[in-house]
């Protein structure tokens, strides 16, 4: 059993990833049911004026609303999204400091199939978050695992992680392969 420097065994990290997948995509799509629920066919509800609202919206294409009524497009996509990130999962090696790095995969993983979900089963993704005060388009909890997680994903490349960190990954891919 493959194991990391923390002696934590290899399938206690990956049932604590898979925790916290299902447990992050079922919030996403609590949230959009009540947004169904409370905001459909209503008023919005506004929680600070003129800055914030809750807002139902049906949206059939991608940020700021590019490449409408796309759904196979954004089902082959995702798909391939979510196997590029198990398959980049299964290569980083257990030790401690890849967490973060397993964490943020994991967490803009949840965000692409809390989305994917609600394009396969209703040709559209629920949005209800709206910011007023800059006009911003209108997103849900899923889109912000997404945008979040890969800035933070950036920011891990690109400040923390050296160079010899990324060398590790590349490695442990070459002897996996060989295999």
């Amino acid at each position: 059993m493959k194991k990391n420097d923390s002696k934590t065994p290899y399938i206690l990290i990956i049932l604590l990833d898979l925790l916290v997948f299902f447990l992050l995509t079922a919030a996403d799509l609590f949230t959009k049911h009540l947004a169904v629920l409370h905001l459909k066919d209503s008023e919005p509800i506004v929680l600070i004026p003129g800055a914030l609202q809750l807002r139902y919206l049906e949206n059939r294409g991608a940020a700021f609303g590019v490449l409408q009524n796309q759904r196979i497009f954004f089902a082959i996509t995702g798909i391939a999204f979510i196997l590029a990130v198990v398959w980049f999962l299964k290569k980083i090696p257990a030790e401690s400091k890849y967490r973060i790095l397993r964490a943020v995969l994991v967490v803009v993983a949840a965000g692409d199939v809390g989305n994917l979900m609600d394009r396969v089963r209703l040709g559209y993704v629920v949005d209800f978050i709206y910011f007023s005060l800059i006009n911003f388009p209108i997103f849900n909890v899923a889109d912000i695992y997404v945008t979040v997680g890969t800035a933070v994903l950036f920011i891990l490349v690109i400040f923390v992680y050296k160079e010899e960190d990324l060398e590790i990954l590349k490695k442990k891919q070459i002897s996996d392969e060989g295999e």
